[in-house]
């Protein structure tokens, strides 16, 4: 088999295989770092010895049974008694499988257990997002907004409080759902917008394999969940997003906005999707959450054929009754945008300017303030802001779109 054979064979592993053979080791070890860990090593033994042994009929298995052996090898390493030697011995491949509890889907099932509500919903998500969602530390400190070494600290002090803890890593039943499904849906929304608009180095700007799959396993929880309005409302804001998809890069690499998106390549059927689940939960006359605003947002915009065709107005609103949800500088600043539109430029910097203590360190942040410069005719402090919005920003074809506004600056 050729090396680019190979290539594409442990790269389809490593995007398929990762959270099974994860969770398999996490139920026999009940262990995180040790299932991490052993996963980590089987996945090199692969790099080495695929190219020159050829890809083994079936690579999953193949992994499982390597990292289990990696497993058991660390243990009677770093443990020389004979009752830990014993221990390490029952857990052979032969060990069976633990309960499917209510969810038949191998990562969902695991995404849920570790969203335990025992530790804080941060805490929880970042280590989901870093031990299922296969998410970089450095991605997912973007994410939080926070220093990467910060975020590494805590994931390092969540697997250290469940092990201190004995929490247990069981099976959720079916009544332990509504319990971790905040969790859950936050984890499912990180992974999105980390496909949606990527910011790992080297990587495609829009990876449709991680939207797909949060997609793919956001239908699984409203299977799992079809009342919980707020499964309903990520779903829909999913699809909304996803919908936009094809026109969001131009041929030449560039991220193209909103405003100068071609609407006719957008997704109907996807646009219909979501638009009906927005109706579903406005006509449920139950107040809404987050994730369901954030949808009905979307649903206003989708729903112009052209950008000067959007209910601005109807957009501001939704904002204000979001913000009494959740009053981050995020929404704050994506509220000031819609207000850009009703009241011009110059309102609307004064309310981003007020966040920048918080937002300082993030290039959506400044590429607003530099949007809203340029249109005020401020030339000179928009290229400083475009020239800090480039510095932060980690997608290239974003990074691409801020150099063009910025070079069109007098």
């Amino acid at each position: 088999m050729n090396g680019v054979d190979v290539q594409e064979a442990i790269t389809w592993a490593h995007r398929e295989e990762w959270a099974r053979v994860v969770a398999t080791l996490t139920r026999r070890f009940r262990d995180l770092d040790i299932a991490e860990e052993a996963a980590a090593e089987a996945f090199a033994t692969a790099v080495e010895r695929w190219p020159a042994d050829g890809v083994p009929p079936n690579p999953g298995a193949w992994l499982t049974t390597t990292a289990n052996r990696k497993a058991i090898d660390r243990i009677r390493r770093e443990n020389k008694r004979d009752d830990k030697q014993k221990e390490a011995q029952l857990l052979a491949d032969d060990d069976p499988p633990g309960p499917l509890g209510a969810i038949d889907d191998e990562r969902l099932r695991l995404i849920f257990t570790c969203c335990h509500p025992s530790l804080a919903m941060e805490t929880r998500v970042a280590l989901t997002l870093r031990m299922v969602g296969g998410l970089t530390v450095p991605e997912i400190a973007r994410a939080f907004l926070v220093q990467e070494a910060t975020k590494g600290q805590r994931i390092t002090r969540a697997k250290a409080k469940i092990k201190a803890a004995g929490i247990p890593y069981r099976v959720p039943s079916a009544e332990d759902l509504p319990a971790r499904v905040s969790g859950v849906l936050a984890v499912l929304f990180l992974v999105f917008n980390e496909g949606y608009l990527a910011t790992g180095p080297g990587t495609d700007p829009v990876r449709h394999d991680l939207t797909a799959e949060a997609i793919r396993l956001t239908r699984l929880v409203r299977a799992l969940l079809p009342e919980d309005g707020e499964v309903a409302g990520l779903l829909a804001l999913m699809l909304l997003t996803e919908a936009r998809r094809a026109a969001r890069v131009s041929a030449s690499g560039e991220l193209v906005t909103l405003d100068e998106q071609d609407r006719g390549a957008w997704d109907v059927a996807l646009i219909a999707d979501g638009h009906q689940l927005v109706r579903e939960r406005l006509a449920a006359g139950v107040a809404p959450g987050r994730y369901q605003i954030l949808a009905a947002i979307n649903a206003v915009h989708t729903s112009a054929r052209d950008v000067r065709d959007t209910d601005w107005s109807q957009v501001v609103a939704l904002y204000d009754q979001l913000v009494r949800l959740d009053p981050s500088p995020i929404i704050a600043l994506n509220r000031a945008i819609a207000v850009a539109e009703i009241d011009g430029p110059e309102v609307a910097l004064a309310a981003v300017d007020r966040l920048e203590s918080k937002l300082a360190a993030y290039h959506a942040y400044h590429a607003t303030r530099a949007d809203l410069l340029r249109r005020l005719g401020r030339s000179r402090d928009s290229r400083a802001a475009y020239d800090k919005a480039i510095e932060l920003a980690g997608n290239t074809a974003e990074i691409a779109y801020l150099a063009r506004r910025r070079d069109q600056l007098g």
